[in-house]
This record gives structure tokens, C-alpha cells and sequence, in this order.
């Protein structure tokens, strides 16, 4: 069973999907949902363990050998993430139980869990192939996955939020898909490890210079870079809380991954910087994301959509981390990946709490919301201050290491306007902050009780980690610290 680690954590919720169509009543559906993506935890974390104990994982489908059959390769870049998105996917599943019967209908409930397994399943897919053509066939299920789930939204506006984003989506994958396409007119063959041997050879071909423009710019469609994220804020404002929460910790993430492992691991950390200037792009988008998407949030009233562009610029600091183009920046850039998943997990999900009892997520109506609801709003706060990156959470710890990225080049503005970044976010946290905790509480407030423990508790278990990771640092960069060294030596 150990051997078949790779391929089962994709299997398993690939499997529970049908397995809910077939069960039907809703609370059968939700546990079968919850034990799927459980085990596939669980296997996370042993293919971690496998991984920093003997290395990476080549698992051969069929007894095909690789590059002729497909392959699964765990290593140092991708496992942390599985366990991530795993992880994160487990812990909203508990809170979903009772989240969602404010905001879905009860007849679609089903639907929920089922297009929640094939999403998880599509981005661990992403996460562990190792076939250029099956990142876009696992992309594309974890695709029409989430304009499903985005769908789902009680406001009619979460229809066309979903079809926003099914137009971006499917522009970048036609992007992606294009690239792959010319990759392998060049090359004869599909496997990564096999393309990053072979593109060398024909690196001077305008085509191959064709496929990596092409690739870039659809998997920058797909994370969200600005200018390219006007889908993201309304997909994220008008879908279901818990599925919001989802989203913002773990799909952006796994679209940064595809961007590293084709720039460092199939074209080349020369070839990616020498064919376009990506280092002067990566900074210029990254540092203008981070503040455009946070003046727009400091004049959000609704707190998802604020949020939603909180994550804009969030995506900012990890190209950022690329563009330095050196070990420290993609090593600051992966350790934001988990740590950004940790804490906007926590806010999303507090948040879920919020629309839960208030039924709304407008700030406007949340005078005093801290006195009804102390244990959400104190979760807020922590997730809050994880995103400014305050010392002793894991938003520190990423920013620390992103302006050492930045120093190491003697880049002194660079690190300036990271720094200048924070202070933006201080300042919609702040407005947040406010008017919970030190307006009065009003009518609509006044009849407002806790959250119930169902989401209170996964949205702590998120906290503490973001508290934990932020004070114990040695496993998180620890492993970003080796991955960063094994991609700038070729994945």
C-alpha cells in the first residue's frame, strides 16, 4: 500500500465523488466527503515523511516507464503543498457541515460535496503529475469544480461571478494548453522531467520561445496576477463562504507551483530569464499588484470582496519573490504559499462564522460584533494580523524572508515598498478592527450570538497553526530552504 501513495491521494476523493452522487442524503454525503479528504491527508503526510526520508517519489503508472507512461513525481516542491491542500480542505470540510445550510439550498447540497471532492482531486492531481498534459486535464477539472461550487452562492450575482471566471479560466488553460502543445511539437514528449532534458536542444526555436510565453501568461490568468485578476474579488465575494475559504488558501497557491516548476524544472532557470525579461515583469506586476489591490480593499465594505483583494496582493509578494530571481526570493515565495494558505483560511473561515449568524458579510452592519461574537471576531484578529505580518505569525516569517530576498541584490526600495505594503494592510485591518470592536453594538448586532462551535473549531485549528508555524519555524523553512536549493540545481 505504501508504494501506491502517490496515485492514491488523487484516487481516493476521485472515487468519494461518485460514491455521493450514489448516497444522496445529505448527512452520509458530508461524512463520506470529510473521511475522503481525511485519508487523503493522511497520505500527505506520509509522502511527506517519504520524501525528507529518502527523497523524491517516481511512482509509474502501469509498469510504464517514464517518459513512455505516465508519472507521478512527489518531491520537496509539490509535497508540502499536497499537505496543504489536503489539510485545508479537511479542516473547511468540518466547518462546511454546518456553513453552508445558511447559504445552499438544501437539494443541492449533494452537488456541494461532489464538485468539492473533484476540485480537491483536480489541484492534488496538479500538484503530483509528473505529465505536462495531465496539469491541464487535472486543471481543468478543478476548474469546472469551482465555477460550480462559486455558482452555488445564494446571490444570483454568484452566477455571473462563476461565468467571469469560466471565461479567465478557460483563456488561460487555452493558453497553458497552446504551450504544452508547441512543447511537445519540439520535443516528442509530454513527461517534465524528459522536456526539461530536451527543450535545451532547441531553445533558439522562436517556437519554443512562443510556448513559454503562451504558458506563462495563461498560468498567470489562472493565479490572479494584476492586471490579470478582475475574475478573482466578485468569485470570491459571491460564492459560499466555505468555499471561498477554500479557494483563496489553496487554488492560487497551486497555480504559483505550476509557474515554478515549469520556469525552474522543465524550460530553466537561465532560459526563463534570458527569453523574456521575467525578473523586471515578475517585479514591476508583483509590486503594483500589492498596492492597487490594497487601496481597492481599504475602500471595501463588503469584507469578502475587501478580502478578495487582500489575496491580489498577497499574489503580488509571491511573484515578487520570483522576480528576485534568486535562492532567498523563491524560498520566501514558497514559504508564503503555505503560510498565506494558513491565514487566509483562517480569515475566510471566521468570516463563515460571521455570514453565518449575521447573514451578510458587509461591514457597515458589524458595529460592535466583537462583543456578540468574541471568539470569531478574536480569530479575525489573529488571522489580520498573520496578513500584516506582525512577529509571531506566520505572515512575518514569509516578509522577513521575502525583504532578505530583496537586501541579498542590495534592492533597498524594493524592500522599502514590501515593507510599505504591510503598512497598507495595517490600515484595512485597522478599519475592520473598528468598527467591531469599538463602535457600539446597533440593532441588527444586538441579536447576534456566537458562532457555533462546528466552525469555530476548524477556524482555530487554523489560527494556532498560523501562531505555531509563526513561533516554530523550523519545519516550514527548513523544507522551502531545501526545495528553493533543489530547484536553482534543476528540479
Amino acid at each position: 500500500m505504501l508504494a501506491h501513495l502517490p496515485v492514491l491521494h488523487v484516487i481516493i476523493p476521485m472515487m468519494a465523488a461518485p460514491a455521493c452522487l450514489i448516497l444522496r442524503r445529505r448527512e452520509l454525503v458530508w461524512l463520506v466527503a470529510l473521511v475522503a479528504t481525511l485519508m487523503s491527508f493522511a497520505v500527505s503526510i506520509g509522502l511527506l515523511l517519504q520524501v525528507l526520508e529518502s527523497g523524491p517519489i517516481s511512482y509509474e503508472f502501469g509498469g510504464w516507464e517514464a517518459p513512455w507512461g505516465i508519472e507521478y513525481r512527489i518531491d520537496l516542491l509539490n509535497a508540502p503543498l499536497l499537505l496543504l491542500v489536503s489539510g485545508i480542505s479537511a479542516v473547511a470540510l468540518v466547518a462546511a457541515r454546518k456553513s453552508i445550510e445558511a447559504e445552499i439550498p438544501q437539494d443541492r447540497h449533494g452537488l456541494f460535496y461532489i464538485a468539492w471532492l473533484l476540485c480537491m482531486a483536480g489541484l492534488l492531481g496538479i500538484l503530483a503529475t509528473g505529465d505536462a498534459f495531465n496539469v491541464f486535464v487535472f486543471l481543468e477539472i478543478s476548474s469546472l469544480s469551482a465555477y460550480t461550487l462559486i455558482a452555488l452562492g445564494k446571490n444570483r450575482k454568484a452566477l455571473w461571478a462563476s461565468y467571469q471566471y469560466l471565461i479567465a479560466g478557460t483563456i488561460g488553460a487555452t493558453f497553458i494548453l497552446i504551450g504544452i502543445g508547441l512543447m511537445y511539437m519540439m520535443t516528442g514528449t509530454l513527461n517534465m522531467a524528459d522536456l526539461s532534458e530536451r527543450l535545451p536542444e532547441v531553445s533558439s526555436s522562436r517556437t519554443v520561445f512562443t510556448a513559454f510565453a503562451f504558458f506563462i501568461v495563461g498560468v498567470c490568468l489562472k493565479l490572479a496576477l494584476f492586471p490579470l485578476h478582475v475574475w478573482l474579488p466578485n468569485a470570491y465575494a459571491y460564492a459560499p463562504s466555505v468555499v471561498t475559504a477554500f479557494l483563496a488558501a489553496t487554488a492560487t497557491k497551486v497555480a504559483v507551483y505550476i509557474l515554478i516548476r515549469f520556469k525552474y524544472g522543465v524550460f530553466g532557470f537561465d532560459f526563463a530569464f534570458s527569453s523574456l525579461p521575467l525578473q523586471s515583469i515578475f517585479l514591476t506586476l508583483g509590486l503594483t499588484g500589492i498596492f492597487v489591490a490594497s487601496v481597492a480593499a481599504i475602500y471595501q465594505d463588503n469584507l469578502k470582496k475587501l478580502l478578495a483583494y487582500s489575496s491580489v496582493a498577497q499574489i503580488g509578494y509571491l511573484i515578487v519573490g520570483l522576480g528576485l530571481a534568486n535562492e532567498t526570493g523563491l524560498m520566501a515565495t514558497l514559504l508564503h504559499m503555505l503560510n498565506h494558505g494558513l491565514m487566509k483560511g483562517a480569515l475566510f473561515l471566521a468570516l463563515a462564522a460571521i455570514v453565518f449568524r449575521l447573514g451578510e458579510a458587509n461591514l457597515s452592519e458589524m458595529h460592535g460584533l466583537a462583543a456578540r461574537m468574541p471568539w470569531t471576531m478574536a480569530a479575525f484578529l489573529i488571522g489580520g494580523l498573520s496578513l500584516i505580518g506582525v512577529p509571531l505569525t506566520v505572515g512575518f516569517v514569509s516578509k522577513w524572508y521575502l525583504v532578505s530576498a530583496a537586501i541579498e541584490h542590495d534592492w533597498w526600495p524594493v524592500a522599502g515598498l514590501i515593507l510599505l505594503g504591510s503598512i497598507l494592510s495595517v490600515i484595512y485591518i485597522w478599519k475592520i478592527i473598528e468598527v467591531v470592536y469599538f463602535k457600539a453594538v446597533n440593532e441588527r448586532t444586538a441579536q447576534v450570538r456566537e458562532a457555533p462551535l462546528s466552525i469555530l473549531a476548524p477556524t482555530w485549528v487554523l489560527v494556532v497553526a498560523n501562531l505555531y508555524f509563526g513561533i516554530n519555524t523550523e519545519l516550514t523553512v527548513g523544507i522551502t530552504r531545501m526545495a528553493a536549493a533543489n530547484a536553482f540545481g534543476g528540479l
